[in-house]
């Protein structure tokens, strides 16, 4: 993320109120990413749509298999998101640039051979009896959101911000806007506004990336598969991250008490879909404060003590860089949990009113607030999980990630058995107990953070 992170620099260091909101805006937007903006798409599309596509359950079934699509495609390509990026980086760090750019065609065109062959399994066994062009663009939709998260790795790197955000605005403003013309034709054409406006944005992506890294040489290349160049860890950890995150949805969709049928075998939850989907709204400004402090105070900070490492430096100019980053992770913890627990207050002052505005019963606002407290508890557990990562610590992100599946699924369950009031509960404990047990272990390994870089060489 070294280009959005200098820009976002660059932009704060003219000290104006307008540079401020202007760095924590591309954060937002730059942060949330296509996920929490294919909500907002999936709402307005809904919205705009549930007074005139006939019938209504249409709308639901548009809804629910987007939402699949995109659990299902990050939860794919979690294996090598993480592992990529790791391999980016060290081709950055080596000054061979001209690796990324093949490597990055090689890894698409895997995951796109590997997305279409299960998209095509899925087809005959979970959609059978749907018509050939509803699990034909569900097949076409499944293959491109995969290629989608693959080139997102990259986008943070890159110091064209404003084109990023302009792409995303233009992608996401068209699947709205398509779809609500394709309505006549019904669930297909809502879904196919949506497969749409994702390849266009896969397409702008691509051509940024291209010119980012100038082509040169190889067109295709899997170094990145190498033995001695890849992470299984890292392969595990972005799954077991995804997996963690989606759990308590899967179950929810497939415990019959609180589930129905939609279409084909996919099943969703109503009592439980409608308050995570505004919930995850409510991270864009945690996310926008999680992007700017990491890539700003803790990165530069970062950077000078490895250097000041390296190179020599003095003691005390180490422990005074080792002193600096401890206490931006630490403004950028507070910062983050000032924004979401404002995030909570605006919900409890404001969610009946957004409720009704949006035609959902207030009986949803409990499970709203327990969301909203989970998804800020997300974000929180993301900065900590990040840390880790500059920190080299593979080995406590996998124990974290693990225990937060593990958890998940085990409160998560026990709500389920234990009835509604409980509903959405299992979900943000995990979530807290995983924030604490990172906190602690971070704590621990700050502390001995000159030992280790030193004596453990």
């Amino acid at each position: 993320m070294a280009g959005i992170g200098f820009e976002l620099r660059r932009m704060l260091r003219k000290n104006t109120l307008l540079s401020l909101v202007q760095a924590y805006a591309y954060a937002g937007v730059i942060g949330s990413g296509p996920w929490v903006f294919s909500i907002v798409g999936i709402l307005l599309v809904g919205i705009f749509s549930a007074s005139v596509v006939v019938p209504s359950f249409l709308v639901t079934q548009f809804q629910t298999s987007v939402t699949y699509l995109v659990a299902g495609s990050l939860i794919l390509t979690g294996l090598v998101q993480l592992a990529f990026t790791r391999f980016v980086s060290d081709r950055l760090f080596e000054k061979r640039r001209d690796l990324i750019l093949p490597n990055l065609h090689g890894l698409l065109l895997l995951v796109l051979l590997v997305s279409a062959a299960l998209g095509t399994a899925s087809l005959f066994l979970v959609l059978p009896g749907e018509g050939l062009a509803y699990r034909l663009l569900m097949l076409a939709g499944f293959v491109i959101m995969c290629g989608v998260w693959v080139l997102t790795i990259l986008l943070s790197g890159m110091k064209r911000y404003r084109t990023i955000v302009a792409l995303f605005g233009l992608s996401y403003l068209l699947i709205v806007i398509v779809s609500l013309l394709l309505r006549p034709w019904g669930l297909e054409g809502l879904l196919a506004g949506f497969v749409a406006g994702n390849y266009v944005l896969l397409a702008g992506m691509w051509v940024l990336v291209v010119r980012e890294f100038n082509p040169e040489g190889r067109l295709f290349a899997f170094d990145f598969a190498r033995r001695e160049l890849s992470y299984p860890s890292l392969m595990i950890i972005g799954l077991l991250y995804n997996l963690g995150v989606w759990a308590d949805k899967f179950m929810f969709w497939y415990f019959p008490p609180t589930s129905q049928e939609i279409i084909g075998g996919l099943r969703a939850s109503l009592i439980y879909d409608l308050p995570v989907f505004l919930a995850y709204l409510s991270i864009i400004p945690g996310m926008a404060v999680f992007l700017v402090r990491i890539e700003t105070d803790f990165v530069e900070f970062y950077d000078r003590f490895y250097d000041a490492v390296r190179s020599g430096g003095s003691l005390e100019y180490i422990e005074s860089m080792r002193d600096e980053m401890v206490y931006s992770i630490q403004q950028g913890l507070s910062e983050i949990g000032k924004i979401q627990t404002l995030a909570v207050l605006i919900t409890f002052v404001a969610g009946p009113t957004i409720l009704s505005a949006l035609g959902i019963s207030r009986l949803y606002l409990p499970l709203l607030h327990v969301q909203v407290v989970g998804a800020g508890l997300q974000v929180g557990l993301m900065a900590i999980l990040n840390v880790f990562f500059y920190l080299d610590q593979r080995r406590i992100v996998l124990l974290l990630c693990l225990q937060f599946v593990l958890l998940n699924v085990v409160l998560t369950g026990f709500t389920l058995w234990a009835g509604a009031a409980l509903y959405g509960y299992g979900f943000a404990l995990a979530t807290l107990v995983t924030l604490c047990t990172g906190l602690l272990l971070l704590s621990r390994e700050l502390n001995r953070l000159e030992y280790k870089t030193f004596m453990l060489q």
